[in-house]
């Protein structure tokens, strides 16, 4: 036990946002985020689920010294709730009696309770005869608590959720972000083809509203780097297995600290164990075998077709080959569910 014990805790993390020393890397980009938070633009990232987004710029953001309000769409359900939730998170960062004496102008006065168990300040908006005055006050609210010296960073995290909370809030929401000339907004988006149509079709509201930074993976070198020192401690062919883990998750952020995470606890459990990596890859999926079933089952035919198709060969989705091969129909039909495919992430252009 004493030799178990001397090992330490697992090096790797996954499944939450991650900060030093299980951050990875990533010089460039927070030289290049950090760079356009210092000047007077926003700033969109764009990159799958799962490749870091929010730890980074959660990472990034503490060297800077400045007020930072992170809110996630997905948990947000009408305008009232989002301007709740956002003036909940503004309580986090100033006074109260800093902000008490801007509350008292709102148009519509929200509702405040001291929560007993987590200590934090609950809010409430109440139904008003414009759903969108509170959420106008509460954005107009974090411009009048900002300076030039120290201007507040708010991130909206999966930004293209916007379109489901309310209708035409886009519109609004770009109407009011506009005139903040002391604030530094951050988008983050999961959903390329959605974000990509919010901030690069000419017609919406937020069209050219920020810098794009579409956020890649982490380089194999670094992460190569990062994973043999994790698994140096606990067996002498680090080297070799950092290989086979990359090779199998191909450097993706989450999938490599997750399969990582997962040999380093094989080995402690047994040093001499042959294949941890095999083993470690058929126990991660062995575990989220329901969750594949469920999202399975929620797809059409055509889809299961055309995802079956692009796992077994590398043959356009759109070619008539294909479409022999795997019977997917018509090029309309393809065309469609590719593009339904994309907009839920299972599938990524390349």
């Amino acid at each position: 036990m004493s030799g178990i014990n001397s090992l330490g805790k697992n090096p790797f993390k996954f499944g939450s946002i991650v900060e030093k020393p299980y951050f990875t890397n990533r010089v460039e980009e927070i030289k290049r985020i950090t760079s356009i938070l210092s000047s007077d633009n926003n700033l969109i990232v764009i990159s799958p689920r799962r490749y870091g987004k929010t730890s980074l710029l959660n990472n990034t953001v503490q060297s800077l010294n400045r007020p930072f309000i992170t809110l996630d769409l997905q948990l947000v359900t009408t305008p009232e709730d989002f301007a709740a939730q956002l003036l909940k998170r503004i309580y986090r960062v100033y006074p109260f009696e800093k902000i008490k004496q801007f509350i008292k102008h709102f148009r519509v006065i929200p509702s405040l309770s001291i929560n007993p168990v987590t200590n934090e300040t609950d809010v409430l908006f109440k139904p008003a005869s414009s759903v969108l005055y509170p959420l106008v006050d509460v954005f107009n609210l974090i411009e009048k608590l900002s300076t030039s010296k120290k201007k507040p960073i708010v991130l909206l995290d999966e930004f293209q959720e916007i379109k489901r909370i309310g209708k035409n809030l886009e519109k609004h929401l770009r109407s009011i972000l506009q005139y903040h000339k002391n604030v530094n907004y951050v988008f983050l988006g999961s959903q390329e083809s959605l974000i990509r149509e919010i901030f690069e079709k000419k017609k919406s509201p937020f069209y050219h509203f920020g810098i794009l930074f579409p956020l890649e993976k982490i380089p194999r070198d670094e992460f190569h780097t990062y994973v043999k020192k994790g698994l140096k401690k606990i067996t002498s062919d680090y080297a070799q297995l950092a290989d086979e883990i990359l090779y199998i998750t191909q450097s993706h952020p989450y999938y490599t600290q997750q399969l990582s995470f997962t040999v380093w606890e094989l080995l402690k459990q047994n040093s001499k164990l042959k294949s941890p990596c095999k083993i470690a890859v058929s126990e991660i999926v062995r575990h989220h075998d329901i969750d594949y079933e469920r999202l399975w089952n929620t797809l059409n035919r055509i889809d299961m077709k055309i995802l079956i198709g692009m796992a077994f060969t590398e043959v356009s989705p759109l070619s008539k080959d294909f479409s022999i091969q795997f019977d997917t129909g018509a090029g309309s039909t393809v065309f469609s569910s590719i593009k339904r495919l994309a907009q839920s992430g299972l599938v990524k252009r390349q």
